[in-house]
């Protein structure tokens, strides 16, 4: 699947002959990744082009001549589409060869020095637990630290990772973001500039019937379970009166099984929920609350006489998605370190033999798209293990896995082109069956 990379600012730097040189802001998820160089990313693609030959995605080449205005956008935005692209190998994601330059970058960006540090680690039940790491020690790495300290079993690492999550009013918690493998949360926590910000463990799967995988485990299950109460006490899952009487009192029992097997019949239960932000359904302006898993997304809408309005979209009505920056950024030598001013994200679906777009203004955009990747992720793994004739090739809780499928629809990604006014992020088509290029 392609990865939220985007390089909407360039700055000119001089150097030290007395020329000058264009630094990228590299943007992951919304935040500032880090700041690179052509001739660094030409490096690295020649290191991964050792490695991977020529199965890598074009680059944009060298020019030993001056550049235009026009061509130097056009290399920002070819650099923009590699990022995307190179990401789509899972092997690749994995190797040494992009795991280092990544995370020599990001700790070069924020001029933070390889070392032994403590990290904080935000547990489901509101808990802080401390973790001794390297400042340099990726996200994967810190999930395996965290879960040998509470005795997650390993092969169980997959349906769980690291997030950024802020502390907003009344102590309700917001989930920014999922760090991707690659990522330095050390770093990723310094540098943002989300205030009352944490790194937090949490599950990352949104079809309830996993807790299933999970249920032999004693500390995937006390996880799992501490999500639920947190998530139920948070409003996030919305249980009717006597599925909330049954809960307390099973609760009390601390029989764990039983309140996950209640919790799963629960609406919303296993979901994210997304803040407040605003829609244009059943017009512009509207109000919006959305809640994404079990295959679809919920949204309560506030209409503008202060009603609500439910709707549900399945996921096999959705065709596609994007993720849109709304004009351009006007800090361009200050920190800006956050994208999170003017995000949309639309998705179109089927309405009455109609395809229409529903649009949503979040600065929880890409967290979203994020959601609707895993969903369709889940979902084509589910149908490959009943369908023993299909064959795809997916991610699948951490490992690359080979099934058979025949499908009589094929699906692609687009990335809208960039325009003086709109940056386009990411585009994704979902329709039908995904195959795994169409992720």
């Amino acid at each position: 699947m392609k990865m939220h990379f985007c390089i909407p600012v360039s700055q000119q730097r001089p150097d030290a002959l007395g020329g000058r040189y264009t630094l990228y802001s590299v943007y992951l998820d919304g935040l500032l990744f880090c700041r690179v160089r052509y001739s660094q990313l030409h490096r690295w693609n020649e290191q991964l082009r050792r490695v991977f030959g020529n199965c890598l995605p074009p680059f944009p080449p060298k020019y030993y001549l001056a550049m235009t205005t026009s061509m130097a956008n056009e290399r920002r935005d070819q650099l923009e589409h590699y990022l995307q692209n190179v990401t789509v190998d899972p092997n690749m994601l994995r190797s040494d060869v992009f795991v280092e330059f990544l995370k020599r970058v990001q700790l070069d960006t924020f001029s933070i020095t390889a070392k032994k540090a403590a990290l904080d680690i935000l547990l489901p039940d509101g808990r802080s637990m401390e973790v001794e790491i390297l400042t340099s020690d990726t996200a994967e790495r810190v999930l395996e630290v965290v879960s040998h300290k509470i005795g997650l079993c390993r092969e169980l690492l997959g349906y769980f990772g690291l997030f950024l999550i802020r502390f907003c009013k009344e102590g309700k918690l917001s989930v920014m973001k999922k760090l991707a493998d690659f990522e330095l949360p050390y770093v990723s926590l310094r540098s943002s500039e989300l205030e009352n910000c944490k790194v937090g463990l949490r599950k990352w799967y949104l079809d309830p019937s996993l807790d299933s995988m999970l249920m032999d485990c004693r500390a995937a299950v006390n996880l799992i379970y501490m999500q639920a109460i947190q998530d139920i006490q948070g409003g996030w899952a919305e249980p009717t009166r006597a599925q909330r009487q049954k809960l307390e009192a099973l609760q009390e029992e601390g029989n764990q099984t039983k309140f996950l097997e209640l919790s799963r019949e629960v609406r919303h239960y296993g979901c994210v929920q997304l803040d407040p932000c605003t829609c244009d359904y059943p017009e512009p302006g509207c109000g919006a609350v959305l809640s994404v898993g079990n295959n679809e997304i919920s949204c309560c809408v506030t209409l503008p006489g202060n009603q609500t309005q439910h709707v549900v979209f399945p996921m096999s009505r959705v065709k596609c998605w994007q993720v849109t920056f709304l004009g351009t950024l006007l800090d361009m030598d200050g920190p800006q370190r956050t994208l999170n001013q003017n995000l949309e994200l639309r998705f179109q679906y089927s309405e009455e033999s109609h395809w229409q777009w529903f649009v949503l203004y979040t600065k929880q955009a890409f967290l979203l798209s994020s959601c609707l990747k895993k969903m369709i992720s889940e979902k084509m793994a589910k149908r490959a293990a009943e369908n023993p004739e299909m064959q795809i090739e997916v991610l699948d809780q951490g490992k690359r896995k080979k099934y058979h499928i025949q499908q009589s629809q094929k699906d692609y990604s687009s990335f809208l082109p960039r325009t003086s006014k709109i940056k386009t992020a990411e585009g994704d088509c979902v329709s039908g069956t995904p195959e795994e290029e169409g992720l």
